[in-house]
């Protein structure tokens, strides 16, 4: 499970240093993606495959939404590899689709990790706590 916020520097070449207490959740591959918020999605490879099965199966000819976010999700994803040093790299694209400069944000989201730009979780942050009355209220009504 991933769980937490850790803050890491992305290097000139796009190498991220993923928290060493998630590398063993990661060991069968990896897979990054666009994510929601304009956040990257890190999932484990297995985890991936259940996701884009989904996202396949989505009725993409018929409804414009689902098809936007099969193309955002499907079409954006990329395996990633581990180096020694638990580094991973970041295509270009995603960095510019998320905003990455140096500092960003690893927070652990139970089955997939997210990586944010340090201001802009920041500010995700600021806003959500804000709404969290809102926000408790609505998940109340689904039963959470």
């Amino acid at each position: 499970m991933f769980i937490g916020e850790y803050n890491h520097n992305l290097d000139e070449k796009g190498r991220l240093a993923i928290p060493a207490k998630f590398r063993s959740l990661l060991k069968e591959g990896a897979v990054v993606t666009r994510g929601l918020d304009n956040c990257l999605f890190l999932y484990p490879k297995k985890e991936w495959e259940a996701l884009a099965k989904k996202l396949a199966n989505l009725p993409t000819i018929s409804q414009p939404k689902a098809r936007a976010l099969a193309r955002l999700m499907l079409a954006g994803a990329m395996d990633v590899d581990f180096d020694n040093q638990g580094r991973i790299t970041l295509p270009e694209y995603l960095r510019k689709f998320s905003g990455l400069k140096k500092e960003t944000v690893i927070a652990g989201l139970y089955d997939k990790l997210e990586i944010w730009e340090e201001k802009a979780w920041s500010r995700y942050k600021l806003k959500t706590e804000k709404d969290s009355n809102s926000i408790a209220q609505a998940l109340g009504e689904l039963g959470v």
